[in-house]
């Protein structure tokens, strides 16, 4: 069995430039097929817009509201919002305040499935 606990993973800047703690892939546990991490950007912050070609994502917002944008599609998201991000898809999310959400990615996410412009 694996249990891991989010305040015992180190943060690290991920490509896209928000800020991540890996909970559960490949880096600290048997994980092959997915991964789960929390993230986190400032207020005014946001990720480089880009995409994955394999992975699909599914962000899920804990704290804060920020501005979603999938293939030129925007919306504002709060806390509780599930927001699905296609492989192929590109995206970017610009926080309106301190954000805090979970991101699940299917296969494992990688730095080297993110492309950007």
């Amino acid at each position: 069995m694996t249990v891991n606990q989010l305040a015992e993973q180190k943060p690290f800047t991920t490509a896209d430039g928000s800020t991540i703690r890996s909970i559960l892939d490949a880096t600290n546990a048997p994980v092959a097929k997915q991964s789960l991490a929390e993230a986190s950007l400032t207020s005014g912050g946001q990720t480089e817009r880009h995409y994955h070609k394999l992975s699909e994502e599914i962000y899920f917002m804990l704290e804060g509201e920020a501005v979603m944008e999938i293939d030129g599609e925007t919306r504002q998201v709060k806390p509780n919002d599930a927001i699905l991000i296609p492989s192929g898809a590109w995206h970017q999310i610009t926080a309106t305040t301190d954000i805090r959400f979970l991101c699940c990615c299917a296969p494992v996410y990688s730095h080297e499935d993110t492309y950007f412009k």
